[in-house]
């Protein structure tokens, strides 16, 4: 008997016929085929299982006993039920159908006074880690325990307990409240362990990388679970790439649009057991646009491309699950995901992986008004699709092939997004009978606050540690509920009743913290303490950061604040404030900070990341902006200008122009040559050769910018003096001299003086003298801007009436402003600057 070849057939779901039979294959086949019932009543596992009653589940079992001569066969019949028991689980929570047998049936005990609930009870209250409780209506939940116990021995030959050791983990994962970073000894047993068949068996090595990635998405770090799918796809020698056809998306469409479509292509071997009869249909109306001659791919239709295999489909929906974590929410992540989930659902080959694509795409609808209803119903039909006993539509064994290769939810995570997504189309009371049944009490206690009854939110969390609420008897026993109540769970009900009750809330906040023996979180330097170490038991935390980010800006801890921020992925611009309060005191003067270059670009790169997750955030664009002219990046700071102007032009008090920015934003175009000959460097000047010096951040490289900023956002929005002024001065340094000129007459229109003249300020009081006499200045220097820039038109031929307009400008200002300040001593200026003009 070959071993390997045994643990092969495990990893992949497909049985090897001709492996010879013995009693240990035998056990092994039954697995592979999702006969789970039958392996765990078979003699190994009754031997195996023999169960007494003790303090904890891994007490209570017996492993060190050989269920053979052989060493390597009772190893292989172990790892054998580690996989029955893990699959059992799985099937029963995350797939269906349910089990045709009890974990109570395949122990071998002789106490009365063991039950399924007293063995669920144990291992919920097992699984819990990190004060993180695990979800105490998962059915079965031993199974899983048993899974972790029987792959917790030691093993000697069987190779491939490593990759299942990472199995049980992700499943355990995603039975917890919140994800817990595993200890980095585990994580790099799992990184640096040999893959037996990454040589032999490309699906195989694509499986464990892709799982890898899985691991890493479940943590949320998706930099690094983009990395191992993409490894994934190299290792199937999956080839893919977006590409644009014409077609109807719809059937009432009248002209084609264009469109991405995703080209994608497998090279494993098929396998006829994974082909369902569904008919593939392909998009109706879809025209051919090739993609270019250099594409691996130009020889595919959009529109008939071939079936993929399904752990190609996976990796797909794995990359679509990266995309949507990482692009900013403003419109490009259901365009970037739709042709992902598209290509998938195209051609079903496997029910899990089918439905996997079904539940993306039903998300992707729900960010679309038109289709939000249509995606409920989408997901309320996957919610059903798991009757009890029906496996008519996939056997058991194709249910599971996949599912450790997807990232799809439990049937209570399933049913919970289907809350959510009722939650957010209004239906607070359908959302609140599915939290209920699930016993998902902080839910529920959002719900009646959103109904405004915030004391049944209360009267729920006092009954349930009071005992008088009955839970599910997998946590509290209905003999003795109030001893039986599982310490994780009781943590987490005394904090949702602290935030009911902000007048107790440090006192069930403290309570919380002591009965979980300081593995539960809950002044600021007392919440600082305590969230320093709940961050360190569970660092993936993210909302627990963030508030230690806030307390230690409280206790004015910079530097603790900034590193607790930067754990928090939505907390750019706290974290980029953070960097620019650290520094050294300038002069010796505490008062007086002076902030490090190499901070202010940290701040600077932080903002930038946030901005991807809050392009609409005027405010962060605002502070982005400072930065960045601080720091000499004059182009970003021009976008960002932009876009806060854009993004404040419907308020009620107008636009917000920062008109300092502005004038930096110019002067650093115009410090520069305006000849482009005078901004070239000569490489070689024998040759007549040059090459441009083209600094984004001034001149010639920032011109465009700042032109398209001043044409397309600036003046079709705002009208003020101090924009025109600087708009002149920009078309003075290009020598746009009849531009210039209309430029400073707006901006002459816009000044005191030019209000004076229409009579839109009334001076008459001491105040109005001052800004009358300051008016006369105005009326002096657009007299003398209009004389010189005269000049420059007749000398190039121009016809443009400038002395016409110099004359006018003051004679309507003097015949407005006569009879309040004839008798000024600056009047005489107004008829020297008169007489000036009669003369030129």
């Amino acid at each position: 008997m070959s071993i390997q070849s045994v643990e092969k057939c495990l990893l992949t779901g497909h049985w090897d016929s001709t492996i010879s039979q013995t009693p240990a294959v035998d056990i092994a086949q039954a697995v592979v085929r999702g006969r789970f019932g039958e392996a765990l009543a078979s003699s190994f596992a009754q031997q195996l299982f023999k169960f007494r009653l003790a303090d904890n589940l891994t007490d209570s079992f017996d492993l060190s006993a050989s269920l053979t001569d052989d060493e390597k066969e009772s190893e292989l019949v172990r790892l054998a039920l580690a996989v029955a028991c893990l699959h059992a689980f799985l099937q029963v929570n995350w797939t269906g159908p349910d089990l045709d047998f009890k974990p109570l049936d395949i122990l071998s005990h002789r106490e009365s006074e063991i039950t399924e609930e007293l063995l669920n009870r144990k291992a919920i209250a097992e699984l819990s880690v990190g004060g993180e409780p695990a979800y105490h209506l998962a059915q079965h939940a031993v199974l899983l325990r048993l899974a972790q116990i029987l792959l917790e021995a030691p093993y000697k030959h069987c190779q491939t307990v490593v990759w299942w050791r990472l199995r049980v983990h992700i499943a355990h994962q995603r039975v917890i409240d919140e994800p817990v970073i595993l200890p980095d000894d585990v994580l790099g047993t799992f990184e640096h362990w040999q893959n037996p068949f990454s040589s032999d068996s490309p699906e195989l090595a694509g499986r464990l990388l892709l799982e890898h990635g899985l691991l890493y998405h479940t943590f949320e770090q998706d930099r690094l679970a983009a990395e191992y799918f993409v490894k994934a796809a190299r290792a199937t020698d999956l080839q893919y790439e977006l590409s644009g056809a014409l077609g109807k998306r719809t059937k009432f469409q009248q002209n084609e649009l264009s469109q991405l479509v995703l080209l994608a292509e497998s090279h494993l071997p098929d396998d006829s057991s994974d082909k369902t009869d569904a008919l593939l249909t392909n998009v109706t109306g879809q025209a051919f646009l090739p993609p270019p001659s250099s594409s691996s791919l130009h020889h595919l239709d959009p529109s008939a491309q071939p079936p993929l295999h399904p752990l190609d489909q996976c990796i797909l929906l794995s990359l679509c699950l990266n995309v949507r974590n990482t692009s900013p929410l403003h419109g490009l992540t259901s365009e970037q995901m739709s042709p992902y989930v598209a290509r998938v659902i195209t051609h079903p080959r496997n029910w899990t992986v089918h439905t996997m694509a079904l539940l993306l795409r039903s998300r992707l609808e729900a960010t679309r008004t038109r289709t939000v209803e249509r995606s409920t119903l989408q997901l309320q039909a996957l919610v059903d699709q798991m009757p009890a006993t029906d496996t008519d539509a996939a056997p058991v064994s194709e249910r599971l092939r996949y599912l450790h290769s997807i990232s799809l939810p439990s049937k209570w995570q399933m049913e919970r997004e289907l809350a959510d997504r009722f939650i957010s189309l209004g239906v607070i009371k359908s959302a609140l009978e599915i939290y209920e049944r699930l016993e998902m009490w902080e839910e529920v206690v959002k719900c009646h606050v959103s109904l405004e009854r915030p004391d049944r939110g209360i009267t729920i969390m006092k009954d349930l540690l009071a005992g008088n609420k009955v839970e599910s008897d997998t946590v509290i026993s209905r003999e003795k509920r109030r001893q039986k109540l599982d310490i994780a769970r009781e943590a987490k009900l005394w904090c949702i009743l602290g935030d009911l009750e902000p007048e107790h809330a440090v006192e069930h906040y403290k309570h919380a913290w002591e009965i979980s023996q300081q593995t539960s979180w809950a002044e600021y330097e007392l919440a600082s303490e305590c969230l320093q170490k709940a961050v360190k038991i569970n660092p993936l935390l993210s909302r627990s950061w963030f508030i230690l980010g806030c307390a230690c800006m409280r206790l004015e801890d910079w530097q603790g604040a900034k590193d607790a921020f930067a754990r928090y992925g939505e907390s750019w611009s706290n974290l980029a404030s953070m960097y620019l309060r650290i520094g050294a005191a300038k002069d010796g003067d505490p008062d007086t900070v002076s902030v490090p270059h190499n901070n202010k670009q940290l701040a600077f790169r932080a903002l930038k990341e946030g901005l991807k997750r809050s392009y609409d955030n005027w405010k962060m664009w605002s502070n982005y902006m400072i930065i960045a002219v601080d720091i000499g990046e004059l182009a970003e700071a021009c976008r960002a200008l932009g876009r806060v102007i854009e993004e404040t032009s419907n308020k009620a008090d107008g636009a917000i122009l920062d008109e300092d920015v502005l004038d930096r934003l110019v002067s650093a175009v115009t410090r520069a040559p305006s000849d482009p000959k005078q901004a070239m460097e000569s490489v070689d000047a024998a040759e007549g050769d040059y090459q441009y010096v083209v600094n984004p951040n001034e001149g010639h490289g920032l011109l465009p910018r700042v032109l398209d900023l001043f044409d397309r956002v600036i003046l079709p929005r705002i009208s003020s003096n101090r924009v025109f002024r600087a708009y002149a001065r920009l078309l003075s340094w290009l020598g746009r001299w009849e531009d210039t000129m209309d430029a400073w007459m707006d901006a002459y229109r816009e000044s005191d003086a030019g209000k004076l003249a229409r009579g839109e300020i009334d001076a008459v009081d001491d105040a109005g003298r001052r800004i009358w006499r300051d008016a006369v200045g105005e009326v002096q220097e657009i007299v003398d801007i209009l004389i010189n820039i005269g000049a420059r038109l007749e000398a190039s031929g121009s016809t443009k009436k400038w002395r016409s307009k110099a004359k006018s400008i003051v004679r309507s200002f003097m015949g407005r402003t006569r009879e309040n300040f004839e008798d000024d001593p600056e009047w005489h200026r107004l008829e020297e600057l008169q007489e000036e003009l009669k003369q030129e």
